[in-house]
């Protein structure tokens, strides 16, 4: 399926996609350092990189969302690839955190559920990339839960089965995965990855990033520089190089 296209002749340049769908650690990604912000800045002049990202929500409410995001239709909603990046919140704890907790069943269910949404309004399977939550580092997440008046409402150990969930979703549906749990673990000490021992700190952006781009960078590797670069355009009548079909 081709991506979608500029628009043609002198109307509206329709620049590609990428979006960004998940909870708070998708939301804080374009801040300085961000790896939201590393990806748009890697995308200038070939992609638009949406965030939607929306702090506290799980794969529950999710699901409901997404469709208000992406509909089928023109090529505003063709997207060039999607982020989806759930269950820091969907692995809360029952008892300490109900309101935020998703049983790991269902957590399935609503991640395959979107898969199958986006599949709907012809975002194919090619274009998508599940993310593990990351690992909690429970000390540090344990005394923002205690400064918040809670006991600790999250474990990592109950992250690592949400995150193996996230690993056989992708399998079944045959889509890339970023496999963030694991891979921070890789360290010994992994506690410089987080900032609170649940959200990215600086170091956390950068690691990310540094392992979904490449997934990303083939997706959208066919893209061209939209527009010419500035010492290509024609002096005498830059018109016949600025109003073409965008491609360069």
């Amino acid at each position: 399926m081709a991506l979608c296209e500029a628009a043609r002749g002198g109307s509206s340049l329709l620049w590609p996609r990428v979006l960004l769908f998940g909870d708070s650690i998708t939301q804080f990604s374009f801040q300085q350092g961000g790896w939201g912000a590393s990806l748009a800045d890697k995308l200038v002049r070939k992609c638009d990189v949406l965030n939607r990202g929306f702090s506290g929500y799980n794969t529950r409410w999710a699901k409901i969302i997404l469709p208000r995001l992406i509909r089928k239709g023109d090529g505003l909603d063709c997207p060039a690839a999607v982020t989806i990046f759930f269950g820091a919140n969907d692995s809360a704890l029952k008892d300490e955190n109900p309101k935020q907790h998703i049983p790991l069943n269902e957590y399935v269910a609503n991640l395959k559920s979107m898969v199958q949404y986006l599949k709907s309004v012809d975002v194919p399977e090619d274009r998508i990339v599940l993310i593990t939550p990351p690992p909690l580092w429970e000390a540090a997440w344990e005394q923002e839960c205690l400064l918040q008046g809670c006991k600790l409402n999250r474990l990592n150990s109950v992250v690592g089965e949400y995150a193996g969930a996230c690993l056989q979703v992708a399998h079944d549906c045959g889509i890339d995965v970023l496999d963030l749990w694991t891979l921070m673990q890789d360290t010994q000490d992994f506690s410089s990855y987080l900032s609170d021992g649940l959200h990215l700190s600086p170091k956390g952006n950068e690691f990310l990033f540094s392992h979904l781009w490449p997934l990303i960078e083939k997706k959208v590797s066919s893209l061209p520089l939209l527009l010419p670069y500035w010492r290509d355009v024609a002096e005498a009548k830059p018109e016949l190089s600025l109003l073409g079909d965008g491609d360069h």
